[in-house]
């Protein structure tokens, strides 16, 4: 009996560790892997080109002296100054065309005097021819009533005939002096166009960037232009632009320009694209002008940003657009936990985002980083990038 009551107590002492020994069934599964997405989002995209440059004038206009041979003698321009049309920047010596004027004049009244005298001729040997003709006819009517001789009628005729001859020398004398008076005329009018071309002026408004006349040194158009004006005050930026970039540029485009060390861009608009590029550095030309040309000088270095295009569209971050194996864009799209692989068509990239045209909408969600090792039907848990 004792033997039997000794068993139960073992057995009812065993139990619990037994039990306790058994392991539990497992029914939960793994967490997904947390992954950055980004939310398909609305915003200004622009579509640019970066180049640099110098800056210059959009047209130069060079001053030389019209009248060679004088000094000048006063200088009424400095570079820097702004000049309108016609404004007078140097004034040359007079004093050698104003004798050369008052010759000249002498010798046109010289030649009108001339000519006075060979009216005055002409008027007298048409009087001589006239009366040399009326003698020669009397002497033809008595010759034909037989009351003069042939000889006298012979000598009135050879009389008038050497009147009428005079009367011709007389009439090229008056057209050769008439002609006297007309070269000194040109000769005086050119004198006094010289003398009113001794004030240098400006052919155009504008700045004046170069002054290379000096007070009594002799004017001559040989050597260097006695100023260099920067026509209307116009600078331009000549933007070096990449051959792969240079035919998507058209005249007309808007461009924001920035100088070194300049905090506000400076609007400006694409004037024109030169039609070649440069054998040596396979860059061309892009012609910016400048809306407010006081901010900047001639001479300077800027960088220029053209607008090719500017437009609203949705917009992921560059980062999350991969490729599949045809090559085409894609996005792994996070819809419910579960990602879907999206193809998607790209335009302008702007500021590390991309324009996504077509295949998402606004509010969906895709995976930041294309680089991920995340398939079409993985779950996961999205965390917006940046607290979004």
């Amino acid at each position: 009996m004792k033997c039997r009551i000794l068993s139960a107590l073992v057995l009812l002492l065993a139990l619990p560790a037994w039990a306790a020994e058994e392991e539990p069934v497992a029914t939960d599964q793994p967490a997904p892997p947390a992954i950055t997405v980004s939310e398909i989002t609305r915003m200004i995209l622009r579509d640019r080109v970066i180049a640099g440059g110098l800056v210059g004038a959009v047209e130069q206009v060079t001053v030389q002296p019209l009248v060679e041979g004088q000094p000048i003698e006063t200088l009424e321009a400095d570079v820097g100054d702004h000049v309108e049309a016609g404004q007078v920047l140097a004034r040359l010596s007079t004093a050698a065309l104003e004798l050369q004027k008052s010759q000249l004049r002498a010798g046109l009244a010289s030649a009108r005097a001339t000519v006075a005298q060979a009216e005055a001729q002409v008027v007298e040997a048409r009087a001589s021819a006239d009366e040399a003709q009326r003698v020669a006819e009397r002497n033809r009517a008595l010759r034909e009533q037989g009351n003069t001789s042939q000889a006298a009628y012979d000598q009135a005729r050879a009389a008038a005939a050497s009147a009428a001859a005079r009367v011709t020398v007389a009439r090229q004398t008056l057209e050769a002096a008439q002609a006297q008076v007309d070269l000194a005329k040109a000769q005086l009018a050119d004198v006094e166009l010289n003398l009113k071309r001794t004030n240098v002026v400006a052919p155009v408004a504008g700045e004046v960037l170069t002054r290379n006349a000096q007070v009594g040194a002799v004017a001559s158009a040989a050597g260097e232009p006695m100023f260099v004006l920067m026509k209307n005050g116009a600078l331009e930026l000549r933007a070096e632009i990449s051959e792969a970039d240079l035919l998507r540029l058209k005249p007309g485009m808007p461009a924001l320009i920035r100088n070194v060390g300049g905090q506000t861009p400076i609007a400006g608009t694409l004037r024109l694209v030169e039609p070649g590029i440069s054998a040596t550095t396979r860059l061309g030309i892009a012609r910016i002008s400048i809306d407010d040309p006081d901010a900047l000088r001639s001479g300077m270095y800027a960088d220029a940003e053209i607008i090719l295009a500017e437009r609203e569209g949705l917009a992921v971050p560059v980062t999350a657009v991969g490729s599949n194996a045809d090559g085409e864009p894609v996005v792994m799209q996070v819809e419910d936990s579960v990602v879907h692989e999206v193809t998607v068509e790209t335009g302008i990239r702007d500021a590390g985002m991309v324009e996504v045209a077509t295949g998402l909408a606004e509010g969906d969600r895709v995976v930041t980083k294309a680089a991920a090792f995340v398939r079409e039907g993985d779950r996961v848990s999205a965390v917006l990038a940046g607290g979004q």
